[in-house]
């Protein structure tokens, strides 16, 4: 559950904020009543072996590098050239 937090609030308590962010919470900061961001805690990473890796992708079809090739170009523009 995402708790409303003005922007007076974070300002007096940011420490209070930060412990709670520490925790898990999430905030919708509000000015004037109006949401205007969110303060979400940053995700821990985890380490996955390599052999996890491969055994998640065990099943995956090969990939066709020239169709792949073929397919980048015709999609996205990859001239060098400065826009200007």
């Amino acid at each position: 559950m995402k708790r409303q937090l003005t922007q007076r609030e974070l300002r007096n308590n940011s420490g209070d904020v930060m412990r709670a962010l520490d925790r898990g919470e999430t905030f919708i900061v509000t000015r004037n009543g109006v949401g205007v961001g969110e303060l979400v805690p940053i995700r821990s990473r985890s380490f996955v072996s390599a052999e996890v890796v491969v055994a998640a992708f065990k099943g995956a079809p090969t990939i066709d590098w020239t169709t792949f090739r073929l397919d980048v170009d015709r999609y996205l523009d990859q001239d060098l050239q400065p826009r200007g």
